[in-house]
């Protein structure tokens, strides 16, 4: 039997792409290996919102050349929003030719036909508009975990943010029938999974072409039987209603963390971004939510170093998180994206001024992420345990509500359990404990 190997860069969505891909090359007779050296198929879903990723996946495509010329029946692919826009595409094409098929992520429904054409032609390059009706899709396929699950209740986005790729790479929104998607939870629910996250570039606009909204959506999944976590991601300030926020309150499965996007805390760069909110709109919504729900995290994405970003706005970014002081933070430098508005920008900061604004981000961050992680020592928390622990084999890994996560000492028996944890120790990123039953 014919063996693939896929390796996924960036998001949820991608995550979850490559679990669809998955499940078409398993209908198509081909066995999953964690080896790359075993498989016949190695395929590298791509992700292109920052450079580096993007410059990780030519590193990998390259040394991979060898493998690919070892066997002639060998498939090397390459997938995702980097090779949906941009020049990505046809670097691949013209500087790798170890590469045989290329697929975007609007026609990942199409690969038996890909392949066939594969068969048949020689390299196929597909980035083609193609889609499916969700209707269409197989639920039972074999997803990464079988008590967690990704469910996809849009695609694209509408806000065009200034410095982001996405909307070109992933498309304008639309948004997955309410029907469709509270048919996958049920069938999740029934499935034995206990926690289901709601996926989209901005779920917070979900339902525009039908009459229900997102909260009324988020609403009906946490009252299915059986599930027993719900999560969702991600949401953009603009669009984060005093419905959504009453709704989370109201329902207890709903977990108690929020991510919410800041990207800078200086007025005049949110105007730049093109993200249709102030710092004091931004500071109203988190108030709001901690009203709603005293024991909500809050995380955030953070950019330093946007065109033009002067040393007051960086400041006024460093206030803002002294201000909200944040559980986490996915933080970033800026990098040019091809294609969007920023990126033509002629006020580009200097590295050496983006990476020295970088370490004062991290120099205020950490401290406060460590604080706070202190402060829950000595509580009891429910974890869901998803895996080994990446640093100790000795011990397992999982996240509370507040999706902290959390270590203790166990076996592999842990995973997928719902337990009570006492917490004993805490740094800036994680909490250590131990189980309580």
């Amino acid at each position: 039997m014919r063996k693939y190997h896929i390796i996924t860069h960036g998001c949820q969505m991608n995550d979850h792409d490559s679990e669809r891909i998955a499940a078409i090359l398993e209908n198509l007779g081909y066995e999953k290996t964690e080896s790359p050296d075993r498989a016949d198929f190695i395929l590298f879903n791509t992700c292109l919102v920052r450079e580096n990723a993007e410059l990780k996946v030519f590193g990998q495509v390259g040394a991979l050349k060898g493998w690919r010329e070892a066997d002639p029946k060998r498939i090397l692919a390459v997938s995702g929003c980097m090779m949906q826009t941009g020049p990505a595409g046809d670097i691949i094409r013209d500087k790798y030719p170890q590469v045989d098929l290329v697929f975007g992520t609007k026609n990942i429904e199409k690969l038996p036909i890909l392949l066939k054409e594969l068969e048949e032609e020689g390299r196929v390059f597909d980035t083609s508009t193609y889609s499916v009706d969700g209707s269409d899709l197989d639920l039972a396929f074999d997803r990464k975990s079988s008590f967690s699950a990704y469910v996809n209740i849009m695609t694209g986005c509408d806000n065009f943010c200034s410095y982001c790729i996405v909307p070109y790479a992933r498309g304008r929104e639309a948004s997955r029938p309410p029907r469709e998607v509270l048919e996958e939870v049920n069938f999740l629910a029934k499935a034995g999974y206990k926690e289901v996250t709601l996926l989209g570039q901005n779920v917070n606009s979900y339902g525009k072409d039908f009459q229900v909204d997102f909260p009324s959506l988020l609403a009906k999944v946490a009252e299915t039987p059986g599930i027993d976590r719900v999560r969702f991601m991600s949401s953009h300030p603009k669009d984060l209603s005093d419905d959504l926020i009453h709704v989370i309150a109201k329902y207890p499965n709903i977990e108690r963390h929020f991510h919410l996007p800041l990207q800078s805390g200086s007025d005049k760069v949110l105007r730049e971004m093109n993200r249709h909110y102030t710092r004091e709109d931004y500071l109203a919504l988190v108030d709001k939510l901690r009203k709603a729900v005293p024991d909500i995290t809050i995380t955030t994405d953070i950019i330093v170093g946007f065109p033009g970003e002067s040393e007051e706005d960086h400041q006024a970014s460093l206030d803002l998180c002294r201000k909200v002081e944040y559980d986490n933070a996915f933080t970033f430098i800026y990098s040019v994206r091809p294609g969007t508005r920023a990126g033509e920008r002629e006020d580009q900061v200097p590295d050496t001024i983006k990476s020295r604004r970088y370490q004062e981000l991290c120099d205020v961050l950490y401290p406060i992420f460590n604080r706070k992680n202190q402060a829950m020592v000595g509580k009891r928390v429910e974890v869901l345990f998803d895996g080994q622990s990446k640093n100790d084999p000795r011990k397992i890994s999982g996240r509370d509500s507040g999706y902290h996560l959390i270590h203790v000492p166990g076996d592999q028996n842990l995973v997928g359990q719902i337990r009570q944890v006492e917490v004993t120790e805490a740094n800036s990123f994680a909490l250590m404990g131990r189980v309580l039953n």
